[in-house]
This record gives C-alpha cells, sequence and structure tokens, in this order.
C-alpha cells in the first residue's frame, strides 16, 4: 500500500490483532515488489494485506511469491492489482468494499435529503438577504415528503443508499439491467428505465459501476429529461456523467448537483464548479477519510481471523464478479 498511508489506515488495536493472528511486521509496508526488502517478504508470504496503491501482482511478483495464498484488501476495488494471474494461481481474494461502501451511503443520504430541503440555495438566499423574510412562501414547493428519488446501480453503496433512505416518506426508483422488478421490490423500491427515472425523480444519485458501457451513462439528452430544480448527485466515477453537458444545465441555474467526482480528479483552477452556489463539489472524500479508514483495517483483520482458522472469506471478491463490478 502506499508508504503514508499504513499508520492512518491501521490503528493501534487492529495492528495488535494483525500481529497476533500472523507472522508480520509491522514496520514493513511495501509499495514496490522489486525492493530487496519487499522481495525477501515475498518469498515467504501465505497472505498479503493490501490498501490503496499496491502495486499490480502481476505473474513476476506472483513467481517471487511461491507460497501465497490470499489477499485481504482493506480499501474497495481490486481492479488495480488483482490480475489475470492472481486467478490463475487460484489465489482466495477479499476486499473491505462493503465497509467502503458505509460512508459513501452517509454521504449520498445526507446530500439527498439537503437537497430536497433545498438546504444550499436557501443558505445563499439567507446570506444575501440578511433580513426577515416569508421563508414559508418563498420555498412552498420544498421539504422531502413524498419526494420522489432515483437511484442508478443497485451496488453495495446503491443497496445501502436504498435502506437509509427506506424510513423516509420518498418514493424510491431504481435502475439496474441486472436487478428484477420482483428484486427491487423487495429492496423497497420501483424497478424503471433510466429515462423515466431521469424524468421523474427529484433527486438523482449515481452508483454504478465505472465500464465502457456506462461511460456518459448521464449524457445531455437524459440531463435534458430531469425536471427543473432537481438534483444530480455522484459518488461514483465522473466519467459516468458528460460533464460539459451538465455545466451547461447548472449555469442557468435549472439542476443542481453534489459532486464527489470529477473529470479530472482535480479540476482546473478557474472551472465554474468551484463557485456556482447550486453545486456542492468535494474532493472524493464521500469514502472513508480519517477515523472512518480503521473500519476498513478492522475488516481486514476480521477476513485474516477467518483465513487463519481455515474458515472461506466473509466478503470474498470472485472472478466473475470483476467485469460489472466497480
Amino acid at each position: 500500500m502506499q508508504r503514508d498511508l499504513a499508520d492512518r489506515l491501521i490503528d493501534a488495536d487492529t495492528l495488535a490483532r494483525l500481529t497476533e493472528l500472523a507472522d508480520l511486521d509491522p514496520l514493513l509496508v511495501v509499495d514496490d515488489f522489486t525492493e530487496p526488502a519487499a522481495a525477501a517478504a515475498l518469498r515467504e508470504a501465505e497472505v498479503i494485506v493490501s490498501s490503496w496503491g499496491c502495486p499490480p501482482l502481476d505473474e513476476a511478483v506472483l513467481a517471487a511469491a511461491p507460497q501465497l495464498r490470499a489477499v485481504i484488501h482493506a480499501a474497495g476495488s481490486v481492479k488495480h492489482h488483482i490480475t489475470d494471474a492472481c486467478w490463475q494461481r487460484g489465489l482466495q481474494v477479499t476486499s473491505a468494499a462493503w465497509a467502503n461502501a458505509l460512508p459513501v451511503a452517509e454521504y449520498t443520504v445526507a446530500a439527498v435529503l439537503f437537497a430536497n430541503k433545498q438546504l444550499f440555495r436557501i443558505r445563499e438566499d439567507y446570506r444575501a438577504r440578511r433580513a426577515a423574510h416569508d421563508w414559508q412562501s418563498a420555498y412552498a414547493d420544498t421539504g422531502n415528503y413524498r419526494r420522489t428519488v432515483g437511484v442508478i446501480g443497485a451496488s453495495r453503496i446503491g443497496r445501502r443508499v436504498i435502506e437509509l433512505l427506506r424510513p423516509h416518506d420518498l418514493d424510491l426508483l431504481l435502475h439496474d439491467p441486472y436487478v428484477t422488478a420482483d428484486e427491487a421490490e423487495a429492496l423497497g423500491t420501483r424497478a424503471v428505465g433510466l429515462d423515466e427515472l431521469c424524468a421523474a425523480a427529484d433527486v438523482v444519485s449515481v452508483h454504478a459501476p465505472e465500464l465502457a458501457e456506462t461511460h456518459h451513462l448521464i449524457d445531455a439528452r437524459r440531463l435534458a429529461l430531469m425536471r427543473d430544480g432537481a438534483t444530480l448527485i455522484n459518488t461514483s466515477r465522473g466519467s459516468l456523467i458528460d460533464q460539459e453537458a451538465l455545466l451547461a444545465e447548472l449555469l442557468p441555474g435549472r439542476l443542481s448537483a453534489v459532486l464527489d467526482v470529477t473529470v479530472p480528479e482535480v479540476l482546473p483552477a478557474d472551472s465554474p464548479l468551484y463557485e456556482l452556489p447550486n453545486v456542492v463539489l468535494t474532493p472524493h472524500v464521500a469514502g472513508s477519510l480519517g477515523g472512518e479508514l480503521h473500519r476498513m483495517a478492522a475488516a481486514a483483520a476480521d477476513e485474516l481471523a477467518r483465513y487463519a482458522a481455515g474458515r472461506p472469506f466473509a466478503h470474498p471478491v470472485l472472478p466473475q464478479e470483476i467485469s460489472t463490478s466497480a
């Protein structure tokens, strides 16, 4: 993993647990498998605990790790380092994607409730007025009661968002080509086509994976379908939205947006998205941040305990799932 990540990721309690479960050097954090210390560790390693910044485990790395049997990823997606060679070796792989999904879902739900309440618009209005005002009349169409929220993608995050939104008086729509109408109903949503979702929802929240077929999934045509005053939330990947087309809808104020991801990941300093009052822009922080990192490390320790006891992983990553996952 990234060398400066370990101290932030693994708290003292989890580090103690890891060292109890395995013969582990807590000072050895590797971001280059060709370094002498890394190469020496690979020769003896049965399990790799990885996180963000892990180099690819390709054929050369696996050849240098003859005893390697499992990879426990204390982060989300494994696409960056788990290669075909890992599956050919028959490695067991697990990920803390479920743990990283929790704060993303919490961020999203907060954004949904704030968006329907029009809090950011009201904040700007109040800041400009600095005086008493008939807010009930001015915002008679606001609030969360009986609003429609469209969730795109029944991913781990999408499902957790639905679960957290269910207690509210909202109409929940779901678009996911892999989820049947009955499955959507069991989740507490109604399955609809993507165009219908965009046209009907007061808030559209994107939780689909970044795949070739999801590039610009929300394009100019679908943005035009969204009702006036609707809000688009993206905590997935910036490429899923045609950002130029979105900007064209945001500049006149027809739509609002909550964007945790963009293209590029750090926008140019002169991007209008930094300044627009109808945009909440954050730097890809919806996922685990600060103390939330410790949950992923604890999840990795749980999986290591299962492995040490000869039990299957609770959250395995399967090769057949990779093509449709984040």
